[in-house]
């Protein structure tokens, strides 16, 4: 009997990380906040929820959603930009409620490497948080939320800037001048290398682990988004002189060590 995965949030990466688990023989519980999406996640043979995670409760059929579901993928990022900024924690807390009273057994929580916050030099699984935003200190949260319970197996993947698709940032970076920090290194992954990771966690059995997922070059940001430009045709962003410090480098150790070949799409 195929495995039954609960996947929140089918955007950007959850899309396309569901027909790809869809392929490999899993039956996919995908949810949306947008009912314009329902049948385009119907089409792509997902069984669709229309959920959504608010600071009091969630909207939507949250039990339906958890039956019989082994394992739940979370891949909902905080949204902390302009005037109206959320308790991320406080729908994680939500969340983790309700997962807690069903027969889940494993989570695969999507995080970031803004937890390390403005740490300069390499940064491993092994270097400690210390977030220096809103945004970090709220997802740091929302990981020892998971990880504390012993009840259930928690994976936390902490993914670099993403890219592919239409997403890159030299799109919002072309053109603009005085840029600071273009010595520090790039810490990228594409979307590609982000759904052959989470395949790999559960196709492994690699549970109740800590990965950092960046691809493993890391060029200046100047050399690189210049040459990105330069590449689509973009007028390059011009940066200052700057060397005030020298920014971080994320290494994903630990899946280099288990599974080199997972990073293949180049950034």
């Amino acid at each position: 009997m195929s495995k039954k995965i609960a996947l929140i949030g089918c955007g950007w990466l959850g899309l396309p990380l569901a027909k790809s688990l869809i392929e490999k023989k899993y039956i996919i519980n995908g949810s949306t906040t947008s009912p314009d999406k329902l049948n385009l996640l119907m089409t792509a043979e997902i069984n669709a929820y229309l959920l959504e995670l608010t600071e009091e409760k969630i909207k939507g059929n949250i039990n339906d959603f958890l039956t019989d579901v082994e394992i739940v993928i979370i891949n909902v990022p905080p949204k902390l930009r302009g005037n109206k900024k959320e308790n991320y924690v406080k729908k994680m807390q939500l969340l983790h409620q309700a997962i807690a009273t069903h027969s889940v057994q494993k989570v695969i929580f999507i995080s970031s490497t803004a937890v390390y916050g403005t740490i300069e030099g390499d940064v491993t699984e092994e270097t400690e948080p210390n977030p220096s935003t809103e945004s970090g200190i709220q997802i740091l949260s929302a990981e020892n939320l998971f990880k504390n319970n012993k009840q259930i197996q928690t994976t936390i993947l902490r993914f670099g800037g993403l890219i592919g698709g239409d997403r890159h940032p030299i799109n919002m970076l072309s053109g603009r001048s005085d840029l600071s920090n273009g010595n520090h290194p790039i810490n990228l992954i594409h979307r590609k290398d982000c759904i052959r990771i989470i395949e790999a966690i559960i196709e492994k059995n690699w549970w109740n682990e800590l990965f950092n997922g960046v691809y493993p070059k890391h060029p200046k940001k100047k050399d690189y988004y210049i040459s990105q430009a330069i590449k689509n045709n973009l007028q390059p962003p011009d940066y200052k002189e700057d060397n005030k410090n020298k920014g971080k480098i994320v290494h994903s150790n630990r899946l280099i060590f288990v599974k080199k070949h997972l990073f293949t799409t180049t950034i």
